[in-house]
């Protein structure tokens, strides 16, 4: 089966690890650098939540360097533990959560706002989702790396909204676009993974 979201997770891999493999030279423990990552983003959500969307939109690349360089030093390194593996996974949830958190605070203070307020909430839920529906297969033994709109994906599309905004008089249409992709692309992708687990299952298991 082809999948355009993980030959892009491949091949950011494969470019960061030359970089991973220099930053380990430096003794930086993997973890450090994830939880480096991770106190970043709440500097992006303070910004966000300011209405300062350009800068938050490009240090959320710069949060995204280090959640890269993380894994890519472990692996470079010979320092890939399961701890760190779920640190890291950890981390990420709870970095996706804040920067949403941030962009949410904006709205709320904002004048007919609504529409942005639950697209927001129904992109925090669709993300949450799909790492769920993916880990809860993998405790059951399936596989459910499916779907376009995993958390590589959900970032860029967040940090480029953010930073189109600057657009002159575009701020408004561009997140509104933007967080109308991540709602739905975030559920689709949770309901993509559980119907794909759902075929699996029904061809494995007898009537």
């Amino acid at each position: 089966m082809w999948r355009p979201a993980q030959i892009i997770s491949d091949r950011t891999k494969h470019f960061a690890e030359p970089v991973g493999r220099i930053v380990g030279k430096t003794g930086v423990q993997p973890n450090a650098l994830t939880i480096f990552g991770f106190l970043i983003n709440f500097g992006v959500a303070w910004l966000i939540s300011q209405g300062h969307f350009v800068f938050g939109g490009a240090l959320i690349l710069v949060a995204g360097m280090f959640d890269l360089l993380d894994g890519a030093v472990a692996r470079m390194t010979g320092k890939v533990t399961k701890f760190g593996a779920l640190l890291d996974s950890t981390l990420d949830r709870y970095s996706e959560a804040v920067i949403l958190f941030g962009l949410l605070w904006y709205y709320v203070w904002q004048q007919d706002a609504a529409t942005e307020v639950v697209l927001i909430f129904t992109t925090i839920i669709g993300s949450l989702l799909v790492s769920y529906v993916r880990a809860r297969a993998e405790g059951l033994h399936l596989d459910a790396e499916v779907g376009i709109f995993r958390r590589t994906l959900r970032i860029t599309v967040l940090s480029l909204g953010l930073m189109l905004s600057a657009i002159p008089d575009c701020r408004e249409t561009v997140m509104l676009w933007t967080l109308w992709i991540l709602a739905i692309g975030t559920n689709w992708t949770a309901v993509h993974r559980l119907i794909y687990v759902w075929i699996k299952t029904r061809k494995a298991e007898p009537e």
